[in-house]
């Protein structure tokens, strides 16, 4: 049966690549690839659907550019191309982000601020970001520039406010690189805190602009809960939380472990996942701005022992140097949530190869209309070994794992080259200054309202000049 509600955009498009088949045939081609795929691994149970497979999109992006009648249009890229394709609304995102998409390509023309030309290197505007929460209203705009320059951009972001005055926030963010990827490094908050809070489960999550966090927040839910399910905790395990984003998954987990070790190498991410934790009082929850590989190998290297790990990789899967730390960690059970049955078959072989057997697969359809499958696999450990657990300070381990100096490295340089002997306390305060700390400081004070001693301008300098001889400046 053919779906009654295909998108007149569908040819010109191609993102929905799915969309001339009725829902439930999307679910079955679906269910039949994650079989073909994944079949000779075990079982693949039933797809999890939606019961609305409309607009289900929470962050919609679009592109800015010029006609040839010289009109301004917003939309999105031709699929195998850099030709955009004019949409003012889809079937799969947001309605309230499309709208103001569509209020911010006309009010450009008043304030003549004009489409970035890639081929020229003119113009200002290359991107719109809109992410607006399900369950919290929030909204965040993130108005992506070639450049520091927006003409008026304050009575710009007036003029928006004015017809969309339930948005959050808007940041300004530049990248002015030529690349494929929509954010830059920079970015400039033009309106309120430049993130937005949005609930899932139980917990309340911070997204700021580079952030990762799912765009399906029905079925994320649905994703967490069956990956929690399979991880089996009991509140006495250690958790590994690699790839974690914003720390969604680890978070979720923390209720039912005794600590989590959450690792992701966007900083940003890491930030918002240190106040996601803060916020959430998941106290036992510990992230680190790392290589999941090299954190892992570290780890195994370190003898430091993990009971689940659970793994989140992006649509290339993981990598072989991530997998034998795995192997070699030898956690009981592996809990992977993959976004590519491909990558996975082939990381699930490798698994399988190396001491661990697939117990169960759910396939869950995170992304209606489009080929994309997301699967939750268990596997578990066939041989377990009874492990003895050392002792090991992680924060110095994944300092060294990267390339960067231990807190004992840096006192031994500052005695060495200026006769002074600093503390662990007073090299994380000048690292917090320097943006160059994940956690929060040593020695911390139980009582808010403790007084905290802080590193005099002497050592701070002598620490300064340690980090800049170690490269961390």
């Amino acid at each position: 049966m053919p779906n009654t509600t295909v998108c007149p955009l569908a040819k010109k498009c191609g993102g929905c690549q799915l969309q001339n088949l009725s829902y439930p045939e999307q679910l079955h081609f679906k269910q039949a690839t994650a079989i073909r795929l994944l079949g000779r691994f075990g079982h693949v149970e039933e797809i999890l659907g939606m019961d609305d497979p409309y607009h289900y999109r929470n962050k919609v992006q679009a592109a800015f550019g010029v006609n040839r009648q010289g009109q301004i249009i917003s939309g999105v890229y031709q699929s195998a191309s850099h030709r955009i394709v004019p949409v003012s609304d889809c079937l799969i995102e947001d309605k309230v982000a499309d709208r103001i998409i569509v209020t911010i390509r006309k009010l450009l023309k008043s304030f003549k601020i004009r489409p970035y030309d890639e081929d020229t290197g003119r113009g200002t505007l290359r991107h719109v970001l809109v992410r607006r929460g399900r369950r919290s209203g929030e909204i965040l705009v993130v108005l992506v520039t070639a450049h520091g320059m927006l003409p008026g951009k304050r009575n710009f972001v007036r003029a928006l406010l004015q017809q969309h005055p339930d948005i959050t926030t808007v940041v300004q963010n530049i990248n002015a690189g030529q690349t494929s990827l929509v954010l830059g490094a920079h970015s400039e908050v033009l309106y309120g805190p430049g993130y937005i809070r949005e609930q899932l489960g139980d917990f309340t999550f911070r997204i700021s602009p580079r952030a990762f966090y799912q765009i399906n927040p029905v079925q994320t839910e649905v994703l967490y809960r069956t990956a929690l399910e399979y991880a089996g905790l009991t509140g006495t395990e250690t958790v590994v939380d690699a790839y974690c984003g914003t720390g969604t998954i680890g978070i979720f987990a923390s209720r039912d472990a005794a600590r989590v070790i959450g690792v992701e190498n966007n900083r940003d991410a890491v930030r918002d996942a240190i106040s996601n934790a803060k916020a959430n009082r998941a106290d036992n929850v510990r992230f680190y701005t790392a290589d999941a590989s090299d954190f892992l190998q570290g780890m195994a290297k370190a003898g430091e022992h993990a009971d689940v790990v659970i793994l989140d990789p992006p649509r290339a899967g993981s990598d072989e140097r991530f997998l034998s730390a795995v192997t070699t960690v030898a956690p009981e059970r592996v809990v992977y949530v993959s976004c590519n049955p491909e990558t996975l078959a082939r990381d699930l072989g490798y698994l399988t190869r190396h001491g661990y057997r697939v117990e169960r697969m759910q396939p869950v359809d995170m992304f209606p209309h489009t080929e994309h499958i997301e699967t939750v696999c268990l596997l578990v450990l066939r041989n377990p070994v009874t492990h003895i657990n050392i002792d090991v300070d992680v924060e110095e381990m994944v300092q060294d794992k990267r390339g960067l100096a231990t807190y004992e490295q840096i006192k031994d340089y500052v005695l060495e080259h200026s006769g002074l002997k600093v503390s662990s306390l007073y090299i994380a305060q000048v690292k917090q200054k320097y943006g160059i700390i994940e956690r929060e400081n040593y020695n911390k004070p139980k009582s808010e309202d403790a007084r905290q001693p802080q590193c005099p301008l002497e050592k701070e300098r002598a620490i300064t000049e340690a980090l800049k001889h170690f490269g961390m400046l």
